[in-house]
């Protein structure tokens, strides 16, 4: 469960992308233009963003690799921003969009699966584990979903996050009416 005072300070919620948006695996192919790399990734969990980025928390994907494919997902996902760097050297990225967004350590909450993970982690006020994280990573959450990464984790942990700050049925009435699902 995340504490209500918490979930109320978050800001900026990132997201890794292997093994937290996906489930980890890559699919590897040959075309006629070189290497293909393809990545699964669960719709609900795109609707959780969306709704993240409804209740005004700004959304942000770092990965150390495949960028190419992550960044499809994070275009059409419309998040605030995307990085990546080849070497999984996640932390300055991260601190460089707190510092573009003026957003405080204590404001950020980072999801994430493994140990590249684990400098970020560390400093933001609510880490998060999804369920196939490997125990270090578990061992410094605040909060871990029960669902695994690329299977409806980060859906959970909006549910959540959102139902801490009293937001959830707002947001949800709000998207509906917007998509013209409801009633006002």
């Amino acid at each position: 469960m995340i504490e209500p005072m918490v979930a109320r300070r978050i800001r900026l919620v990132g997201l890794d992308v292997d093994g937290t948006l996906t489930d980890g695996g890559v699919y590897l192919g040959a075309a006629p233009q070189g290497p293909v790399e393809l990545k699964r990734y669960d719709i609900q969990d795109g609707v959780g963003i969306h709704l993240l980025r409804r209740a005004g928390v700004v959304v942000v994907m770092v990965t150390g690799r495949g960028p190419e494919v992550a960044k499809l997902r994070a275009d059409d996902l419309a998040v605030d921003e995307f990085a990546a760097d080849a070497g999984a050297h996640k932390l300055p990225l991260f601190q460089a969009m707190l510092e573009r967004r003026k957003v405080q350590w204590d404001e950020a909450c980072f999801v994430g699966d493994d140990l590249p993970d684990l400098p970020i982690m560390r400093r933001v006020a609510l880490p998060v584990a999804v369920a196939n994280a490997v125990q270090p990573v578990k061992d410094i959450a605040r909060h871990t979903t029960a669902r695994t990464g690329g299977h409806g984790a980060i859906r959970e942990f909006v549910e959540a996050l959102l139902g801490a700050r009293g937001a959830w049925q707002d947001v949800v009435r709000g998207y509906l009416e917007e998509r013209g699902d409801v009633r006002r």
